[in-house]
């Protein structure tokens, strides 16, 4: 399931996935987020030579996944959506540039409970 996807953020909008990476700023750093105009479509971002470069995931009738990426390279379809992640990771794959760094959601469950000691005057 995508919410198990340490990288998966969400419904962040495609302004402040772009933020997230511009963040991390390494050519390669890659997040997945939900598209903004196509309903149960997401968005792998991948940011490379200051640009982010968008590719949607989609699954298909049988329940495979697979991204639209450059034209001309053949079409890959993978029955887990950590499968074609690992496959990206590696060049040639129709993307600007492998998926190398992973940028993870961050939520506040996530965040591990602050110990406060008060002073004893």
């Amino acid at each position: 399931m995508m919410e198990d996807l340490p990288v998966y953020h969400g419904a962040i909008g495609k302004g402040e996935g772009e933020r997230r990476l511009a963040r991390d700023g390494r050519d390669g750093c890659y997040l997945v987020r939900d598209s903004d105009s196509v309903a149960g479509v997401y968005c792998l971002c991948v940011l490379y030579d200051g640009f982010v470069y968008t590719y949607r995931l989609h699954k298909d009738a049988t329940g495979s996944w697979a991204a639209d990426t450059t034209l001309g390279v053949r079409k890959q379809y993978f029955r887990q959506i950590r499968n074609l992640i690992a496959a990206f990771q590696k060049p040639g794959q129709g993307i600007a540039v492998p998926l190398l760094h992973a940028v993870t959601a961050h939520t506040e469950d996530q965040t591990p409970p602050v110990n406060v000691r008060h002073a004893k005057y």
